[in-house]
This record gives C-alpha cells, structure tokens and sequence, in this order.
C-alpha cells in the first residue's frame, strides 16, 4: 500500500484541518486559520471520496466529529496556557469572593423598611441604607425586616413575624439617646 494513495492523503488532510482548528483557538489570525482548517477538511473529504464513496461518507462523519471535539478540548486546554491566564486571570477563591462581600456579615440581622417594597426596596440595617428584595409580600415602610440572605448583589428580606418582634435585641444608643449619656461634650462653642 503506498502512503500516497487517496486514503493516505485524505487521513494527512484530515489530521492537518484539524491541527489548525486547534491553533485558531491559541493564535488569534482573524479567521485564516480556520479557512485553512475549512480547505483541509474539505479536500480531506475529497480525496475519500476519490477513493470509494463509503469512505468519503466516514470522512464526512469523522469531520463533523472530530472539528467541534478538537475545538473543544482547544478550549478547554486555553485556560491552561500563558496566555490564557494572562487573558482570563486567575479565578477567586470562594473564601476571597466571601470576604470581598461586606455584605454578608448582614445576614440575620434586623432592620426597617425605609421605602415600600414591591419586592424591592430599600431598607436601613444597622444605620446603613440598603438596597434590597422582599422575599414574599409587600413591605410597607417603617415595617421590620430581617436579613435573609445576600446572594450575589441582591440582599434578600423579609417581614419581621409577631414573635420575633418580641424578642429582638435592645437598640443600640443612637440619635434618641442624649449627649450627656454618651459621654460626648456640648458642642456649643466655649469662646462665645
């Protein structure tokens, strides 16, 4: 058997397409690559079926298989590469991406509905004004929230029930708590 008969040729062409599918994926070329892996392929298929019309219809299966798994596993190896992680950057960890998110620390806390939520609105929790969704029902303003969960950049929320309202911590000194008792100094001016 001479390895330049048809059958050879076509296994060389085959081999060849599929070589520069692959570097299209590594080498950007603006598409020549994969005209060229298109012209391989294609004259691969040609020279099978030169040779009998049973092996051109196995050359035409093989391409339509082997194209997308090289391309694929291109893909898949791209990551892999110099310059795949230069294109890509390194990926979070999920204790990075947890810590990033200074909103998660909110979950389970309480806070008040600062405008209507049909379902989203915004709500104050620990003096912060936040953005968030209802997790059911409308919530009306001035209504008592709970944290349920940060998923992502949405804060999810839902109505305090009766007897959680109950039960909820005391304030914190704030704004209804006088100067005198938090140890802060008139700020009146002591030169006037």
């Amino acid at each position: 058997m001479n390895i330049l008969d048809p059958l050879g040729w076509a296994v060389v062409w085959m081999l060849v397409g599929c070589a520069l599918l692959a570097l299209e994926v590594f080498i950007p070329s603006g598409g020549l690559l994969s005209f060229l892996a298109t012209v391989a392929l294609l004259g691969s298929i040609y020279m099978a079926f030169s040779r009998d019309s049973t092996t051109g219809m196995f050359f035409i299966a093989g391409a339509l298989f082997a194209a997308p798994l090289v391309i694929g596993l291109a893909f898949k190896i791209w990551p892999l590469t110099p310059m795949g992680r230069a294109f890509l950057g390194t990926p979070l960890t999920e204790d990075q991406v947890k810590q990033d998110d200074p909103r998660r620390s909110l979950v389970g806390k309480q806070g008040v509905a600062r405008t209507k939520m049909l379902p989203s609105g915004a709500v104050v929790v620990d003096g912060q004004a936040i953005d968030a969704v209802s997790q059911g029902a409308a919530i009306e303003p001035g209504q008592r929230v709970v944290v349920q969960e940060v998923r992502g950049n949405r804060v999810l929320v839902r109505p305090l029930r009766p007897d959680e309202l109950a039960a909820r911590p005391a304030a914190a000194p704030g704004l209804s708590t006088p100067l005198e008792d938090l140890g802060i100094e008139s700020l009146d001016d002591p030169l006037a």
